[in-house]
């Protein structure tokens, strides 16, 4: 793994982006797929960032216990699982170079999804209410998570479109997140993405998503969450094109 300090200090950003998106900021999680697969490559990067996003999810989980319920989980769970079948399947069938295009196209149409919420909410709430958009969302967040771990804007906007309260909704996103990563751990583990080696990565990586949680619980009130989205927006762009034709 990593014995470059430079590159073990970017990947600490990339962990603390992690903990920071558990905190509030969804958003930014699509920064880490894109700071991991630069540094441990497409593929290898998918095995590595589960672990820390399980642990972000056990540490944010307790604070979400009084909100929200099971109900919509198992709900939208049929469809997810389907699409991380077939993003397993393909995960298992496809290079780095392809892994890579793959990745870069999902950071890219989570973007374009972002954009659409922020640029047409009338279309987008149009869309969100229509027949299948639970099974789309379902299907499409199963195989973003399994190929990329980027199923957060999507699954994010599936559940603003129930309209549900803030709180509610963040207590269902953390029960769904929490299940979805522990499904994923025996399928990364087939593909030999989670290793002995990287665990022990994990560790020294762990410390950013702590810190990650701490600043994105002290962020959330003092960023206007509509600036600090718009800037991850971006980036995530910038950043998925260089991914598909870097």
């Amino acid at each position: 793994m990593l014995g470059d300090p430079e590159k073990l200090a970017i990947a600490l950003v990339a962990a603390v982006c992690i903990g920071i998106a558990k905190a509030g900021f969804s958003g930014i999680s699509m920064v880490s797929v894109v700071i991991l697969a630069e540094i441990y490559g497409p593929k290898a990067s998918v095995g590595l960032a589960l672990p820390l996003l399980i642990a972000a999810d056990l540490m944010a989980y307790p604070a979400f216990l009084k909100h929200g319920s099971w109900k919509p989980v198992w709900k939208l769970l049929p469809a997810t699982l389907a699409g991380i079948l077939i993003g397993w399947w393909l995960l298992g069938e496809i290079d780095d170079g392809a892994a890579r295009r793959a990745i870069g196209g999902c950071v890219l149409f989570m973007v374009a999804v972002q954009a659409l919420r922020k640029l047409r909410p009338v279309f987008f709430d149009r869309l969100a209410q229509s027949h299948g958009f639970g099974v789309a969302a379902g299907s499409l967040g199963g195989f973003s998570t399994m190929l990329a771990n980027a199923a957060g804007p999507v699954i994010q906007l599936y559940f603003l479109a129930r309209r549900l309260p803030k709180m509610e909704m963040l207590g269902i996103g953390a029960r769904f997140f929490l299940l979805v990563n522990l499904i994923k751990i025996p399928l990364n583990a087939k593909l030999a993405l989670i290793t002995t080696d990287s665990l022990l990565e994990n560790l020294k990586l762990l410390p950013g998503v702590v810190i990650g949680i701490i600043a994105g619980r002290w962020l959330i009130g003092r960023v206007p969450q509509a600036v600090f989205e718009w800037m991850i927006v971006i980036f995530a762009f910038v950043a998925a094109l260089r991914l598909l034709w870097a």
